[in-house]
């Protein structure tokens, strides 16, 4: 995959080198060569990237003869490998299995990136099946990309399952990429990799044409180098989509969501501490970031504890019905070398297990398989898991103290890349909660631990996007730069965390 990456690669710079000594090319066309030549020169060390699309730059020159029009005009976008775009690549989701699935379609929201000008500049490596295959899965590993990096520290792990866009940003190949998430997979991979993440209220962005996992909790959404480009992303891809009925009512909440930031929108604002997702090494940049929010003007009340055991095992049931019931409509439409059902699937690993299986198995496909359904059972399960996370959770907590967002650290720093024991992550914030809810989650950087990035969550209320993003941004503003991912081997080897790992002379 590497060597066909790089001849790709190779091909464009050679064509846009000769396409450029013969005419001026416009600003489309030079921002999509630049992305394609910084992934040349960085991308080999990160992983972020499966394929380059071969129609970009006749992307970029189409945008350009037409002027500069739409919100997004002429910027390069990378899109996470479950989402499928009309051309010549397909989309696997990081499965050989899905090697051949060359729909020839627009998913909905990448008809509207091109909609807003876009360049769609290609696909971005993921944890496989979007991390649902095992619970021993290395993030950021497929069978068709290999392993992402964190470009903070090439030996740590960027968090599933948009591992590859979230290192795509931080890497600095592109500004803007799309992820997707059920639980954790957009605001993980942003938040250890040191970007903006933002996962929007399920419905405000169809999920038709992009891979399942669960339709009461995935959604895609923006992944970015700052909360202004996250926004106008997700005013790019956000609408109603007849064939997704998840997104009813997602036009009535459909505003420009980059015109409405507000570099003081905390003022004046109720903000819940939810100290009760905090810790696992993130205190320091916790504090200095709570700091930020009372000089800006918010009202910050701590809630010290939450009871969420019932969301857990019920989410794991309603996420194995669903996989099961989703994974077979999705492959009904698919073109015919792809497996027909999660049955095949499971039976495809099985053949090529050493491909893919020689790292982990799928004991969490062998899970799906064997549920019946969306049953009494499932309802039962997605009832008890949104009221606990939902009504009886986000809600509640807001209503009872009159908040307007809460807040907690997103996720503990990047671990190590781990090929024998898997993903070692040692705690991890609230995001659940926005998950299972199925409310706006935000994360933008706050801080460095040891050298590695952790983010800020801001979490809300149902259709609560718009504010969620305003008072992110508000943060983000009053918060200054944030440095960008050295690109180093190992966090160890860098001072002054390699000067205390050294013997100190007596």
């Amino acid at each position: 995959m590497t060597n066909g990456r790089v001849g790709v690669l190779a091909f464009f710079l050679l064509t846009g080198s000769a396409a450029l000594a013969q005419r001026p090319a416009g600003p489309a066309e030079r921002a999509t060569l630049g992305a394609i030549e910084r992934i040349r020169r960085i991308d080999p060390a990160v992983g972020a990237v499966i394929a380059i699309d071969p129609t970009a730059l006749g992307q970029a020159r189409r945008v350009d003869a037409a002027g500069t029009r739409g919100s997004l005009a002429g910027a390069p976008v990378l899109i996470k490998d479950n989402i499928e775009e009309a051309g010549p690549l397909p989309t696997t989701a990081g499965s050989l299995a899905l090697a051949g699935n060359v729909t020839g379609r627009d998913a909905p929201l990448v008809a509207r990136l091109r909609a807003a000008g876009a360049v769609i500049l290609g696909k971005t490596n993921l944890s496989e099946w979007a991390n649902i295959r095992s619970n021993h899965s290395i993030s950021g590993w497929s069978a068709v990309g290999g392993q992402t990096r964190n470009p903070w520290a090439l030996d740590r792990d960027p968090c599933g399952s948009s591992s590859g866009s979230g290192a795509a940003v931080a890497a600095g190949l592109v500004r803007m990429a799309i992820g997707t998430e059920t639980d954790g997979s957009i605001t993980c991979p942003a938040a250890v990799n040191g970007i903006v993440g933002f996962k929007p209220t399920v419905g405000m962005v169809s999920r038709t044409f992009i891979v399942p996992i669960s339709a009461s909790q995935d959604t895609a959404g923006p992944m970015a180098a700052s909360v202004r480009e996250a926004a106008m992303l997700l005013t790019a891809i956000a609408g109603s989509d007849s064939r997704d009925p998840a997104t009813r009512g997602a036009d009535a909440h459909r505003v420009d969501f980059a015109a409405g930031l507000d570099p003081h929108a905390l003022r004046g604002k109720r903000i819940g501490v939810m100290r009760f997702a905090s810790g696992f090494g993130t205190d320091a940049a916790f504090s200095t970031a709570l700091a930020i929010l009372r000089e800006q003007g918010a009202t910050l009340v701590e809630i010290k504890s939450f009871d969420d055991k019932a969301i857990g095992p019920n989410e794991n049931k309603v996420l194995m019905a669903e996989l099961k019931a989703g994974m077979n409509d999705y492959l009904k439409s698919s073109p015919a070398s792809v497996p027909r059902s999660l049955a095949e699937l499971i039976a495809f690993n099985e053949a090529h297990a050493g491909q893919e299986m020689a790292l982990f198995g799928q004991e969490t496909f062998l899970t799906a398989q064997k549920t019946k359904g969306l049953d009494a059972e499932w309802r039962k399960a997605r009832d008890t898991s949104f009221a606990a996370a939902g009504p009886n959770g986000i809600d509640r907590l807001m209503k009872a103290d009159r908040l307007d967002a809460l807040v907690g650290p997103t996720m503990p720093p990047a671990w190590k890349i781990d090929a024998v024991n898997g993903d070692q992550i040692a705690g991890g914030g609230a995001g659940g909660l926005a998950a299972v809810a199925g409310y706006p989650h935000l994360t933008v950087p706050m801080g460095l631990v040891k050298g590695l990035p952790v983010g800020l969550s801001f979490i809300g209320g149902k259709w609560d996007d718009a504010k969620i993003l305003s008072l992110g941004y508000a943060y983000e503003q009053a918060r200054g730069p944030f440095p960008t991912a050295p690109l180093v081997p190992s966090i160890e080897r860098v001072p002054p965390v390699a000067q205390q790992l050294a013997p100190q002379r007596l």
